[in-house]
């Protein structure tokens, strides 16, 4: 009988990736794909999802048509959203099993192989997720309009803020709020006009130039960065109260925030045993062997 393969797919905003491995664990191939978020039409992410999963098979010498005897899981983007779930599915999947879930879920099944521990992604949002005893829940990662502390839009959201206060006179300039006005002209209302169009990746590209001029003792840039390591600790505090024993940061912001965070905090930081993808592979193990007689 021959035995099983499994893929994982990692579906996010700007692409998709693939990876194929078979019942030993061994690598087989890898492919990635266009934008994959599920909140988008269905038809696009499947052709996302299906590009980035021919290109691993060919890796491995296979066909699309071998597609019918693998297992499959994915961590997606947007899979919160049970309605973009139902969408998805509604189209005919060519797999064997299918089994989807956040992209934070798999990320921690990769972190911690599916055992106890907590996850903190520190990006252009934030999410913090963990799993002890096999219960799992999330802790913010709610849209950096109301949440996401620690994240790069909330970190751009609170620097222009800032920059207000200083060009009303109501806190100091320092160079850093000098130089952020100066890309709008010192003109309000230029600003103004710009946040009304503005998405959350547009505020997180200047959590860089925040780094910048915290690292060279700008007191704004000191002031935004401590604040965004206190709302990533009080994530992280939360996950470690619920039981998780150890924690694993994600994202662009994890490495130049983490040296921000306290002590406490830092000691409990462990690196992850796998990435999301191999985290839904796992995910499609799990699903396999559910439908198992």
């Amino acid at each position: 009988m021959t035995k099983p393969l499994f893929l994982g797919i990692d579906g996010g905003g700007t692409k998709c990736r693939a990876r194929l491995r078979d019942a030993d664990g061994a690598l087989l191939g890898e492919g990635t794909g266009g934008p994959s978020n599920i909140r988008l039409d269905p038809d696009l992410v499947w052709n996302s999802i299906l590009t980035a999963c021919r290109e691993a098979l060919a890796q491995a010498g296979l066909q699309e048509g071998n597609l019918k005897t693998i297992h499959a899981g994915m961590g997606a983007a947007g899979a919160g959203q049970a309605s973009a779930v139902e969408r998805l599915l509604s189209r005919p999947n060519p797999f064997a099993a299918f089994a989807i879930d956040t992209d934070a879920h798999t990320a921690w099944l990769g972190a911690f192989n599916g055992g106890d521990g907590a996850i903190l992604i520190l990006g252009t949002g934030s999410c913090g997720y963990g799993g002890v005893n096999g219960q799992c829940r999330y802790v913010g990662g709610w849209g950096f309009e109301i949440s996401d502390e620690g994240s790069g839009a909330a970190l751009g959201r609170d620097l222009l803020r800032r920059c207000v206060w200083a060009h009303d006179g109501r806190v100091p300039s320092t160079p850093l709020s000098d130089a952020l006005l100066a890309e709008f002209n010192n003109d309000l209302e230029v600003l103004v006009d710009w946040v009304g169009n503005a998405r959350p990746g547009d505020y997180a590209r200047y959590a860089p130039l925040v780094f910048e001029y915290a690292n060279r003792r700008d007191p704004l840039g000191i002031a935004l960065v401590e604040d965004s390591a206190a709302g990533a600790t009080r994530i992280a505090t939360r996950l470690l109260e619920i039981g998780a024993p150890a924690l694993c940061l994600f994202g662009g912001l994890a490495d130049p925030l983490r040296p921000w965070l306290p002590p406490p905090i830092q000691q409990t930081i462990v690196p992850p045993q796998a990435d999301a993808l191999d985290g839904a592979i796992l995910l499609g193990r799990n699903a396999s062997s559910r439908r198992q007689p």
